[in-house]
């Protein structure tokens, strides 16, 4: 049955790559985009979508209550690594406003219209950091953390109203977006730090989840089988033993 299906951060990734390999299968996809240019670029590539610029921190939310929308994949979000004990205050609080403020915000207006006619469903863009924590990827982990809790409370209270709701838990897939969160402690992180003594490690850490990353069509696709499914479970791992990977990684 043909769905139309939300999407917020489509202008890259897994946003991307699932927005088009959900038109291809014939349904009705808003790709939305943080920023004006984003919007421009997409629909030049991808006319086939229907892009729409929705910057999930600001007031662009509050369209989204209009539209009728079957299925929203939450797939907006930010990056930041760093110990603990060094990362600047003000890159927590930007990291919370885009994956868990804005990733609430938007689905709160979305829901409206969902309640209103007894159905829908809502992925949440989790992470393999949703469940684990390791170190410098502490911040990104805490929001992920937040996504998980959000997200279970959630399919309980929604269930009763006909409202599915399910996480997506990626290790790291080649977008370009591990990378740069991996690289994002090094634009503040140096020999004042408290933890500078670790930087050789920190360095290498990053390395390991950077290295050998896969295949980002994986989880598109596992993206567009949720988005289909009869039923879903609380949580999609892909790959589905990515913890053990994870951890093999980093012992060896």
């Amino acid at each position: 049955m043909t769905k139309t299906v939300m999407i917020t951060g489509a202008g890259s990734g897994f946003g991307k790559q699932a927005s088009i390999a959900l038109a291809a299968r014939g349904h009705h996809v808003i790709a939305t985009t943080e920023t004006d240019a984003q919007a421009q670029a997409l629909r030049s590539e991808a006319p086939q979508l229907t892009v729409e610029r929705v910057d999930i921190t600001t007031d662009d939310v509050n369209k989204v209550a209009a539209w009728d929308i079957d299925v929203l994949i939450n797939n907006a979000g930010a990056g930041q690594t760093g110990p603990m004990a060094d990362v600047p205050i003000d890159r927590v609080r930007r990291l919370f406003d885009v994956n868990v403020f804005g990733t609430l915000a938007v689905t709160q207006q979305v829901l409206k219209g969902m309640v209103a006619k007894g159905s829908g469903r809502v992925i949440i863009m989790s992470s393999i950091a949703g469940v684990m924590a390791g170190p410098t990827f502490g911040p990104y982990a805490m929001t992920k953390h937040a996504l998980e809790a959000m997200g279970k409370a959630m399919r309980a209270e929604l269930a009763p109203l006909g409202i599915d709701v399910t996480l997506i838990n990626p290790g790291p897939y080649q977008t370009g977006f591990n990378d740069r969160m991996a690289d994002s402690m090094w634009e503040w992180f140096g020999d004042a730090s408290l933890n500078a003594p670790v930087a050789p490690v920190f360095k290498m850490i990053g390395q390991m989840i950077t290295g050998a990353q896969l295949d980002p069509a994986e989880v598109a696709q596992r993206l567009v089988e949720l988005v289909e499914a009869d039923t879903t479970t609380e949580n999609n791992f892909v790959p589905a033993d990515i913890a053990a990977q994870l951890t093999n990684r980093l012992n060896s």
